[in-house]
């Protein structure tokens, strides 16, 4: 079958010609039109908005970090968890003194950090108290707690600070539980891993929250937090950790966590087993106590006042 336009005349070929629309394809010798220029201050189609372009990423947000180191018999771990805290991140450290019955205290002077000394053992809630009173005397916008036992892994304070300084969370955890295998074999006991994990699932479904843990000692909060809580009323001993969350919870104030790999050593602080349930006991009844205040019964010690709460649930 013989296309129209494919042969001349003659019968010879000729070069087929794709038809186009002149306005797109027509070639002429006038030179291209530039778009009209725009007026100063006014912005032309197509050019990007001045006030939806992002503020360069501030590496070192502002803002004075003080980490706080509640120790006692902390002399044989002390200098090497001081050496692996990140420089240029934390402005000053403190370290508060159980009545420890070892070098501890001699140790943190020589190393520059600031001391403050228990006449007696207060106990870990009581150490707690002092190291939060002074940290927040000495103007801390945010408090980093790290156990000198090197427990915990110091590298990760940068991690744990950013969420606190950009204003994205109140409280920040460090969590040891990201297996079972890790925490195991890291030698935690299989009671307290059980315990751990049965306390936590009641945490998560009681306090509306989805921690991987309730009972890190490796913990970050903004000074507003602080200001907050009433940490005073709280216990002396280690169930001051539970009430503190609780209390933190039924505030307003918003969680976070992140993954940390922990140690379980002979040098490294613990508690026994009569302890670990007197711990479990006191956590079961603080997170009763929020439950019996969404019913309505009057509150407990360990909750704000409602003027004090954060004004993200007040109303």
């Amino acid at each position: 079958m013989r296309h129209a336009g494919m042969h001349s005349a003659g019968g010879q070929f000729l070069t087929p010609v794709r038809a186009h629309r002149e306005d797109k394809c027509m070639l002429t010798d006038q030179p291209p039109v530039s778009p009209p220029q725009a007026r100063p201050g006014e912005r032309r189609p197509g050019d990007p908005d001045p006030s939806s372009a992002r503020a360069p990423f501030d590496r070192r947000p502002t803002g004075k970090v003080v980490l706080v180191m509640p120790a006692y018999n902390a002399a044989e771990t002390l200098q090497q968890t001081w050496g692996e805290i990140p420089a240029g991140y934390v402005d000053e450290h403190i370290l508060v003194d159980d009545a420890s019955r070892d070098d501890t205290v001699a140790i943190a002077r020589s190393l520059g950090i600031h001391v403050l000394e228990h006449a007696k053992n207060r106990g870990y809630g009581g150490n707690q108290k002092s190291c939060y009173r002074e940290a927040l005397d000495r103007g801390a916008d945010i408090v980093v707690m790290l156990h000198p036992d090197y427990q915990y892994d110091p590298r990760l304070v940068p991690m744990m600070l950013l969420p606190l300084q950009l204003g994205s969370l109140d409280v920040m955890m460090g969590s040891r539980v990201r297996t079972r295998r890790e925490c195991l074999g890291a030698g935690m006991p299989l009671y307290k891993y059980l315990g751990n994990r049965f306390l936590t699932l009641i945490e998560n479904v009681c306090l509306g929250q989805n921690m991987g843990e309730f009972h890190s000692g490796f913990r970050a909060y903004r000074r507003e937090v602080l200001e907050t809580i009433p940490f005073e009323r709280f216990s002396d001993d280690f169930v001051f950790d539970s009430q503190f969350l609780v209390s933190a919870i039924d505030a307003g104030f918003r969680l976070g966590e992140i993954p940390v790999p922990v140690r379980y050593m002979p040098e490294a602080s613990s508690i026994g087993f009569q302890r670990s349930v007197r711990y479990g006991l006191g956590t079961l009844v603080a997170v009763g106590q929020y439950l019996l205040k969404l019913m309505g019964f009057p509150p407990a010690r360990i909750f704000a006042p409602p003027r004090s709460r954060s004004p993200r649930i007040q109303g």
